[in-house]
């Protein structure tokens, strides 16, 4: 049989666009995902869960040797060490072990695709789409749905951390106003995040809200999982199907392919089947189908620094399956050529999932309009190696001012007299290898974060000593805010991401040398393959990427069923 639509990657995008294509009785559609299933009456607690901080750390649902290089100071003088970079491997893709975050960007996000080249990606063109995800329980009007698969919802009253209340009134006094929806008017101020979770307080991945059971059992739909593509198969320059391999190893023909595997994975699958740079494809004896220089290039990610307090018992959740991404904190840099609410920072009421984390609340600052650019480039023609991934965070100045800024007035903000009694010592964090580390499940991980827990607890006047002498190994605020270039320092090199990565197949115009593919998908120089994730991102929105990406999804659907 030679299906359809032969579906790259089960991720938020690939769940989307099979549930919508076998709308279809007329389509036959296959889905292939490289990692376990998920589907309703069948999900791992840590993933069901509505705090989600667990689901990333299990090596069964990522590509557990995906690494990355994070920060770039422009000269190369200082080593730089790839970090582990988690992306998920599992249906439903991100959706099922991200923070569950349903924020849509900026209006002008997309007006700036348009402008990129990416014709007919309006916020105009768009909004219709955000609105038919969801089903938002809080909020009506003409920028909400109310009959979509995602559930959306803000925490309430009664549940918020007294931490993230507390902030909130803080930042209001200090001119940043407590506003009321988060997907509302893009204005800057404080929110309660807008979250996807169900009625029953669960996560809803697309692998659960759009493949539902009836979807599942359609006939011309077949979900295959553990089982990665590894090569796109061509008949001179047209996509005819792929070979697959793992609990199903075979080769799948079909009329159209679509790679959905995520702005990491999907590049690198196109590299390694003969569409990239052509030098590139040639050293590694990759034969090339088609020279096309943008394909791994463009990768963007939201650069992110921490600003973190010790939490008085009384201050703590109260119950700690509660999401612990509470509130938002929107705001604009107002550095020349910055777009309004460039910059973001979630309000945390716990800094992880374990005892420690328990006793830390933070803010989690990110560039939402981030301008530096890194790339990826395979390793290797072998693919069991994973692509080399280098994000460049900080390239260019304007990211790093803005982290810096971030920092200086996060520490404002917990250390205003407003917060007394509300924190103990507030300190520099930041997403370290070395923080991941210790995060991990295990007995050994488990019996120092206890000791660790309970000498906090007991400090009492020892405790901020405590605190740089253990978790900050030396650093402090003070030491940062008096030293420009100690505080430069020390943001080069913890900058983090937060796991958005996009653009590496970006869309654009026909004759733009760098664009990958067209407004709807179709890959420049090649028939019957299109893209359709994260990676045709033309520039990075201000949003956590997951419901951008799931509009994509959505859009790229229509775009297919209308013959475009």
């Amino acid at each position: 049989m030679i299906a359809d639509h032969l579906i790259l990657g089960g991720g938020s995008a690939g769940c989307v666009l099979a549930a919508r294509l076998s709308e279809d009785q007329n389509r036959t559609v296959v889905l292939v995902e490289a990692g376990r299933n998920i589907a309703a009456g069948d999900i791992p607690d840590a993933v069901r869960s509505r705090y989600p901080g667990r689901a990333y750390l299990d090596t069964r649902n990522i590509w557990a040797s995906l690494t990355s290089l994070m920060g770039y100071s422009g000269s190369n003088s200082a080593p730089r060490t790839a970090r582990r970079y988690e992306q998920a491997k599992i249906l439903g893709g991100g959706s099922a072990i991200n923070a569950l975050m349903a924020n849509r960007g900026a209006p002008s996000d997309y007006a700036e695709w348009q402008a990129l080249g990416a014709d007919g990606w309006s916020w105009e063109d768009c909004l219709p789409y955000f609105r038919k995800i969801e089903t938002d329980r809080d909020f009506s009007g003409p920028l909400h749905g109310t009959d979509g698969p995602l559930t959306i919802r803000r925490i309430t009253g009664e549940k918020i951390s007294p931490f993230v209340d507390r902030v909130m009134q803080t930042l209001e006094a200090r001119g940043h106003p407590i506003r009321p929806d988060q997907n509302g008017p893009w204005q800057d101020g404080t929110f309660r995040g807008a979250v996807a979770v169900s009625d029953a307080g669960e996560r809803l991945p697309t692998s659960i809200a759009y493949l539902t059971p009836d979807v599942r059992r359609r006939p011309n739909l077949r979900v295959i999982t553990d089982s990665t593509a590894t090569r796109i198969l061509f008949d001179g320059v047209t996509a005819i199907g792929a070979e697959i391999a793992g609990t199903v190893s075979r080769t799948i023909m079909a009329q159209e392919v679509i790679v959905a595997s995520g702005a990491i994975h999907s590049p690198a699958l196109l590299l390694r089947s003969g569409i990239g740079p052509g030098a590139d494809l040639a050293a590694l004896g990759i034969p090339v189908i088609s020279s096309r220089s943008g394909i791994g290039r463009n990768l963007m990610e939201h650069p992110s620094i921490a600003v973190a307090a010790y939490l008085p018992p009384s201050m703590r959740v109260r119950d700690r399956a509660e999401h612990h991404e509470q509130a938002i904190w929107r705001f604009s840099s107002d550095l020349p050529g910055t777009p309004q609410g460039d910059m973001h920072a979630a309000i945390l009421s716990r800094s992880g999932w374990h005892s420690v984390g328990l006793r830390m609340g933070s803010l989690f600052f990110w560039v939402n309009k981030s301008y530096s650019r890194g790339f990826l480039k395979l390793a290797s023609a072998d693919p069991l190696v994973e692509p080399e991934v280098d994000f460049r965070m900080l390239s260019d100045v304007r990211d790093l001012e803005r982290l810096k800024m971030a920092l200086r007035m996060g520490a404002q903000t917990l250390r205003d007299p407003h917060m007394n009694s509300y924190r103990g010592v507030v300190f520099p964090s930041s997403y370290s290898p070395r923080v991941a580390k210790v995060a991990v499940p295990g007995a050994w991980n488990a019996l120092q974060r206890g000791v660790l827990s309970a000498m906090l607890d007991l400090a009492g006047p020892l405790r901020a000593a405590l605190v740089h002498s253990a978790v900050t190994l030396g650093t402090t605020l003070d030491d940062l805010l008096a030293d420009d270039a100690a505080l430069t320092e020390f943001v080069r090199r913890d900058v983090g991401g937060t796991w958005h990565p996009s653009g590496t197949c970006r869309m654009g115009a026909p004759a733009d040398p760098m664009a990958v593919t067209s407004p709807s998908g179709r890959v420049y120089g090649v028939e019957g393959l299109r893209v359709c994730d994260a990676s045709l991102m033309p520039s990075i929105p201000c949003a956590n990427t997951n419901i951008p990406t799931i509009m994509i999804a959505e859009r790229i659907a229509d775009f297919i069923r209308n013959g475009q």
